[in-house]
């Protein structure tokens, strides 16, 4: 047998060595990654009650162009800090005056910003994320505008799920309605109102501990038609009363369609200063 024709030595495939970090060990190589963020665009649905997402570029290639050839183009973003997927600062909304931990809302939002509870302090989420599918326990796709979920709702879609929200989850709830994104006349609800949780759902989550609720509406909380934003029970309890952030503009037929109703959820609000909300890019890590 000549050289050329030896046989070939194989060699093994290395196994992953462990790292010696237990929750890095316990990750996926190729962790499946379900996007729970719609994306920013000119003209995107937004409440009435903020200031839209506006983008354009400010400098296009060819505009200055370097000394070897190359270019470069950049944009200007116009955006409330509650429009597109948010989650909402403990500074969003007050009652009586009083922010979350009794503070006075008027003292803290000197200077054109908060002092206190300001977006720069919501913190970075990474945990158990709980998916209660209000809308599969309705055996629909879509709950009806202006569907009031109760906490009745709630404990059957966690019994369909197999999963129930414990203390420092975060919870999203399903209706269905991110459906309607692309017909922002359908989606804001204006005439049919909006599904969303009830003060008696708000309840039942508060009870069992969770860091935030989040679901695929405008307000996260029922908006009955012809209502508009005019009473947020919901806010009031879970933001002033109890200090659980909430996220909305959330998509979660992805997810759904998964099967999985437990699983690990990311999360990083921008620290924004002294803002009462800010844009998020959530994620699910899935198996």
């Amino acid at each position: 047998m000549t050289p050329s024709q030896s046989p070939r030595t194989t060699q093994p495939t290395p196994l992953p060595q462990p790292s010696g970090n237990a929750l890095l060990d316990a990750l996926p190589a190729d962790p499946r990654i379900v996007e729970l963020g719609q994306p920013l665009f000119t003209g995107m649905p937004c409440s009435p009650n903020h200031p839209g997402f506006r983008m354009t570029l400010a400098r296009r290639h060819g505009d200055m162009v370097r000394p070897d050839g190359g270019s470069a183009s950049n944009e200007v973003i116009v955006t409330g800090g509650h429009v597109g997927t948010h989650i909402d600062a403990l500074s969003h909304v007050s009652h009586n005056g009083k922010l979350h931990g009794g503070v006075d809302a008027a003292e803290a939002q000197t200077g054109g910003s908060f002092s206190q509870h300001g977006a720069e302090q919501t913190p970075a989420m990474v945990t158990r994320g709980v998916l209660l599918d209000v809308a599969a326990a309705h055996g629909v796709d879509t709950l009806p505008g202006g569907y009031g979920v109760t906490a009745a709702d709630l404990e059957r879609a966690a019994e369909l799920g197999g999963a129930e929200p414990r203390q420092g989850d975060v919870a999203v709830v399903r209706t269905g309605w991110a459906r309607n994104f692309d017909d922002p006349t359908a989606y804001l609800g204006k005439d049919s109102g909006v599904p969303g949780i009830t003060e008696d759902a708000g309840a039942w989550l508060a009870a069992r501990g969770v860091k935030a609720v989040g679901s695929d509406t405008t307000a996260c909380e029922q908006i009955p038609a012809g209502a508009g934003h005019s009473v947020l029970p919901v806010h009031r309890l879970l933001l002033v009363e109890h200090g659980i952030y909430i996220m909305e503009h959330l998509v979660l037929e992805d997810l759904a369609a998964t099967g999985q109703h437990a699983f690990l959820f990311v999360v990083a609000p921008l620290r924004i200063v002294g803002g009462t909300g800010s844009p998020i890019r959530p994620v699910a890590v899935v198996a």
